[in-house]
């Protein structure tokens, strides 16, 4: 059975480490997965994560920033997600198109009509079985952070930061059914035992 699980959440959450945990564990249980990311995960991808996110001399709009998260998006789901899921595996995304509709849309303040719909049409419809928000203040999130390996996104006003956590919040809200959020304030181990606890009842014969 194909699964797609996606971790999203503010700078300094712990999603890359927690999807790579994860990720391990289900290759112990001897779950055929695959781990992957946003924005990059293929060549073309990883191009346009260089200029979204280091690029100090490109001003780059809210808009194209939106049109480029949502190019590489498509990249990966053809070459990646989705022949992935076809062959039956258990997909771990770290970001997905929610970080989008958070960070341009309730960050940046673009139209959410406009969002929603770009990001549908690099999708293709393709949704998460089981998103995880690793929910935290992002003061504290910074407090593991190196301030100078900032990228343009985490180097924006605390307001921002702020908007984004507000809109992963009201975005689980809104779909209960695939959103899980976990307090991400808590030791790594704590934290990984609650995203297995949620994918292991998706797992056939492990509920």
């Amino acid at each position: 059975m194909s699964l797609f699980v996606t971790l999203e959440g503010g700078e300094g959450c712990g999603k890359s480490l927690q999807a790579k945990m994860l990720y391990d564990w289900l290759c112990r249980q001897n779950i055929p997965a695959l781990l992957t990311f946003e924005p990059g995960g293929t060549p073309l991808g990883d191009e346009i994560s260089h200029w979204l996110k280091w690029r100090e001399d490109s001003n780059i709009t809210p808009l194209t920033e939106l049109l480029l998260f949502n190019a590489s998006r498509s990249q990966l789901i053809a070459d990646v997600i989705k022949p992935a899921l076809a062959q039956g595996k258990v997909v771990v995304c770290d970001r997905f198109a929610d970080s989008t509709t958070v960070y341009q849309g309730y960050g940046r303040g673009l139209d959410m009509d406009t969002t929603l719909a770009i990001n549908r049409a690099a999708t293709g419809g393709l949704t998460p079985h089981l998103t995880i928000l690793l929910d935290m203040p992002p003061d504290e999130g910074f407090d593991r952070k190196w301030a100078d390996k900032y990228d343009r996104f985490e180097k924006e006003k605390a307001e921002f930061h702020q908007r984004i956590r507000q809109g992963y919040l009201k975005l689980a809200a809104q779909e209960p059914a695939r959103w899980v959020i976990i307090n991400a304030t808590q030791s790594k181990e704590d934290v990984a035992d609650a995203i297995w606890e949620q994918v292991s009842r998706l797992l056939p014969g492990r509920s």
